[in-house]
């Protein structure tokens, strides 16, 4: 079985007015075909703490929330992992103003052509059943089905492969934290020129293009 976990980070409002509306949207998907090495790595991190910083923690790694201790240590560990990386960064002002209040399916699309770059590249092997896990951002279940049916249909369609998608809490999945962590790094990089993190894990990355140049 490959995985792909993914993640994002920014957000997609569009008045920039407000102080914390973000002028990227980045999703980041990170392929890895053993899970449980990944999963390790974050376990690892969390036999650092002391029993006060696990409580506070709840079992979940969370990329803005975390000391920069800790995210130098996830992410140099990541990096020594077997994992690729493909991102895709959203200048919201280059956003065509008719989608702007159809953000769920803007959200698909964006993750679909995030999908479409692995896929394209071959990243994949032939033959490898795929699941695709991403983080939970939507309580409805409709627009759930409706993302999962989605990416299916685009992935099935397009490159004649068939795969699983998954929604699932950060804390249910320990991969689910490893992209947090990444796809918030490449979001630091992009919104805020802070490189300190994104070169930690830069060797990973495949891709990390605009989506509207």
């Amino acid at each position: 079985m490959a995985y792909i976990f993914l993640d994002e980070s920014g957000d997609l409002g569009f008045d920039f007015f407000k102080s914390k509306t973000s002028k990227y949207f980045v999703v980041t998907l990170m392929f890895v075909q053993n899970k449980d090495s990944v999963d390790s790595t974050v376990r690892k991190v969390f036999k650092t703490f002391t029993p006060k910083e696990r409580k506070f923690h709840g079992g979940v790694l969370h990329a803005f929330r975390e000391n920069p201790k800790t995210r130098i240590k996830l992410l140099s560990m990541l990096s020594q992992k077997d994992i690729s990386i493909v991102s895709l960064y959203l200048n919201k002002q280059k956003v065509y103003t008719k989608l702007h209040e159809t953000k769920h399916a803007l959200y698909n699309y964006v993750t679909n052509i995030v999908l479409d770059r692995i896929c394209v590249k071959k990243l994949i092997p032939a033959n490898v059943p795929i699941c695709l896990v991403a983080s939970r951002r939507e309580t409805n279940k409709f627009l759930n089905e409706n993302f999962k049916n989605y990416l299916r249909k685009q992935v099935k369609n397009k490159h004649k492969l068939q795969i699983e998608v998954e929604i699932s809490a950060p804390q249910s999945d320990k991969c689910l934290q490893a992209v947090d962590m990444i796809c918030w790094a490449i979001f630091r990089n992009r919104e805020h020129g802070d490189d300190t993190y994104f070169n930690i894990i830069k060797e990973k990355i495949v891709e990390e293009s605009p989506l509207f140049p």
